[in-house]
């Protein structure tokens, strides 16, 4: 049977045939990193106008979660200006970016500041600007993890093997998994536990000391119902198992 499939160019005829004509070579695609410009400013402009805008965002959303680093700084600066008591304007924020380079020939960082507090509407919105930020922020961590698996795989050195490349890979993508809960942050299995007991509490009561140990946590985990105790013990178990993971590699 004949093989009917059209044969490959090689890089050499490729490059031959964009010599002679240069549109055959195709530019590469260069895909940005996602972001969301409008969502920044928005949130931005309705933190200038009204500052407890700040208050709906502060708990999970940081300077290094922007894409802008000018909108970075314009929110770091804000933050802090509004935790001392301080009202942030722009007029009041001028200060600090007096001398900042300028946007562009014609637009200067104050005058920006000022168009932002200009187009901004309402503060219902702010909380779900502060999240889409987020959450793009968390999808960038993501990728520049996949990108460095990648560039670890292809040219990673004798003393990095790949079982110790996994589990590099591993606690990454789980420290991002941890703190990509809106702000939670990292939590120890102590502090996770010390919240759950908390919440069970502020629904239950007070948890019973039904049993005269030195160890708190056999105490309550027999206080707990069941369907606690057995989430509290998968995420202990998990977290022993991946503790034993790391110890066997490092072997």
């Amino acid at each position: 049977m004949t093989n009917t499939a059209p044969a490959r160019r090689t890089a050499s005829q490729a490059l031959q045939e964009a010599a002679r004509d240069p549109a055959s070579l195709e530019a590469p695609h260069f895909r940005a990193a996602p972001h969301n410009l409008e969502a920044e400013q928005a949130l931005l402009g309705a933190m200038l106008v009204n500052n407890e805008a700040h208050d709906r965002v502060s708990g999970f959303l940081q300077p290094i979660h922007f894409y802008d680093p000018l909108h970075a700084q314009i929110y770091e600066t804000s933050a802090k200006l509004i935790a001392a008591g301080k009202q942030v304007t722009p007029i009041t924020l001028k200060t600090f970016f007096e001398n900042a380079e300028p946007i562009s020939s014609g637009l200067s960082v104050p005058a920006y500041l000022g168009q932002l507090a200009a187009n901004a509407t309402t503060i219902i919105n702010v909380r779900d600007y502060g999240r889409t930020i987020y959450d793009l922020s968390i999808r960038r961590q993501l990728i520049m993890i996949g990108e460095d698996v990648v560039n670890r795989a292809y040219d990673s050195p004798v003393d990095f093997p790949p079982k110790e490349q996994i589990e590099e890979a591993e606690t990454r993508l789980f420290s991002l998994a941890e703190t990509g809960k809106y702000g939670q942050g990292f939590s120890t299995f102590h502090s996770a536990l010390t919240t759950a007991i908390e919440s069970h509490e502020a629904e239950h009561g007070k948890i019973p000391e039904i049993a005269v140990t030195t160890d708190p946590l056999t105490v309550v985990m027999r206080s707990l119902p069941d369907f606690e105790r057995r989430a509290i013990d998968a995420r202990r178990t998990s977290l022993s198992g991946a503790s034993a993971r790391r110890s066997t590699h490092k072997r």
